[in-house]
């Protein structure tokens, strides 16, 4: 495929069936690390009923279930279609992001300690049990009712919730929607990181690129000590995306509905299939919210052992994969998936934090593991192009196996290790898995961001000390 470009960092093209054309935000220097599967998805996407305006990627996009993981589509209400591919498996995998009153200085002789204490106070890797023992009744409840759940264990503020993206709580779930099977697995996971690319990584703020901004999002100086967790809604999501991709796949033979790729499942805005996904992936959404709470309690437990005149603030928190019904000036009310990308409203909306809101909502991109990572504000453009979205992260070059195959994770860690990092993981092979060379050039991601006008850099932070599942 050979795409146009229509400006810089933006490249486009179109081919027989596509209703609308497809799009990729992408810098000339980053155009090759974009796979062929990636725009064969885009054009598959673009071949749905009732998408609207055009089919989009975002610079970290690389091949994925039906969409592109770092792919944007919106749909009408009228013709238009909700996938659980355009969503993904781990449903509302997302990252927050921890300010603190502490320095680099003051944190660094203490950072193994706190490493370690972090690594035994969060269960982590696949088999992590939370320690928060929900009955059956309370996961119904963590799934009705995501972060705030956590204010009457003591685990959040109202200020956490004020600072999570749709108030850590979306309206609509039903738990009802939701498996047995999907709810089992979820009751002894609440409160964990899990495995894969998910992380808690300590933080130092090294460069402030707004300094209005950054201030204003409590980030103050270049040396501040930051937390970022990264994680999702675990075994409940994966099983609920299982669960409704294969009644779509049903539902969209009885619609009707003609497939490019039968990942693409999918039914009618408003039809039952739809609204029962929607009900069970919001479910999804509000365990995930609460998920990351529950981390971040244990978080703020473990600094104020170590720390006790410890302040961790939440900046904010958002969701990566998600679809949600929302208004777009030139197109109305449409559903937006969101798979790996980040939601990046411009200053105004309402959905943004009043204390933001005449900045912009912020957008908290993680990188790679012992790399760099970013906050950014969303832009008009972005409201007008991307739905007001932006990339999620620096996106895979490299297949897991193929990462096991090229090195060990101990070499990792000794690598880690010089770079004065410090570094603990369930399993040493995750760290082959997530080694930075599996990725694309974080840095490179966000310029070609900046480049199409799609965000604005406010800060980046690189890790001092890094926790995986």
């Amino acid at each position: 495929m050979t795409p146009k470009e229509i400006r810089p960092g933006v490249w486009e093209f179109r081919e027989e069936g596509m209703r609308v054309p497809g799009r990729i935000y992408v810098s000339r220097e980053l155009l090759p690390t974009v796979e062929e599967g990636v725009y064969r998805q885009v054009s598959n996407v673009a071949k749905l009923p009732g998408i609207v305006k055009e089919s989009l990627a975002m610079p970290d996009a690389h091949y994925g279930y039906g969409f592109p993981i770092g792919g944007v589509a919106a749909f009408n209400i009228e013709e238009g279609v909700i996938s659980p591919g355009g969503v993904g498996y781990d449903i509302n995998c997302g990252v927050r992001l921890l300010t603190t009153n502490l320095t680099e200085k003051e944190v660094k002789p203490k950072l193994k300690e706190l490493i370690n204490e972090l690594f035994d106070a969060v269960p982590c890797g696949l088999g992590g049990k939370s320690k928060l023992h929900l009955s059956a009744t309370d996961v119904d409840s963590v799934l009705t009712e995501g972060a705030a759940y956590l204010i009457k264990e003591g685990m959040a503020t109202q200020k956490d919730l004020a600072h999570t993206e749709e108030n850590g709580r979306i309206k609509g779930a039903n738990p009802s929607k939701v498996s047995s099977r999907a709810k089992s697995r979820g009751a002894p996971q609440c409160g964990t990181l899990g495995s894969g690319n998910h992380f808690l990584e300590i933080q130092r703020v090294d460069q402030i690129l707004n300094e209005e901004t950054a201030h204003a999002f409590g980030l103050n100086d270049v040396g501040q000590i930051a937390v970022m967790i990264h994680c999702g809604s675990r075994g409940l999501g994966y099983q609920v995306a299982d669960d409704y991709i294969s009644v779509m796949l049903e539902a969209g033979r009885r619609y009707g509905i003609s497939l490019p790729d039968n990942e693409l499942a999918c039914a009618p805005v408003g039809s039952k299939e739809a609204e029962d996904y929607l009900a069970a992936m919001r479910c999804a959404v509000n365990y995930a919210f609460a998920n990351r709470q529950a981390i971040t309690h244990y978080v703020r437990q473990v600094f104020a052992k170590i720390f006790p005149d410890s302040q961790l603030d939440l900046m904010y928190d958002v969701c990566h994969n998600i679809a949600k019904f929302e208004e777009h000036a030139g197109v109305g009310e449409v559903c937006v998936h969101r798979k790996g990308a980040t939601r990046a409203f411009a200053a105004g909306r309402k959905e943004i934090p009043s204390e933001y809101r005449s900045i912009g909502q912020p957008v908290i991109i993680p990188g790679s593991m012992g790399t760099a990572s970013y906050v950014l504000t969303g832009t008009q453009t972005a409201m007008e192009e991307t739905f007001g979205s932006t990339c999620h992260g620096a996106g895979r070059v490299m297949s897991r196996s193929e990462a096991k195959r090229r090195v060990k994770g101990a070499q990792v860690a000794s690598k880690m290790a010089k770079d004065g990092m410090v570094v603990k993981a369930a399993s040493v092979d995750v760290l082959s898995e997530e080694m930075p060379e599996a990725y694309k050039d974080v840095d490179e991601v966000i310029r070609s961001v900046e480049l199409a006008g799609i965000s604005r850099s406010v800060a980046r932070l690189t890790p001092l000390g890094v926790v995986k599942g």
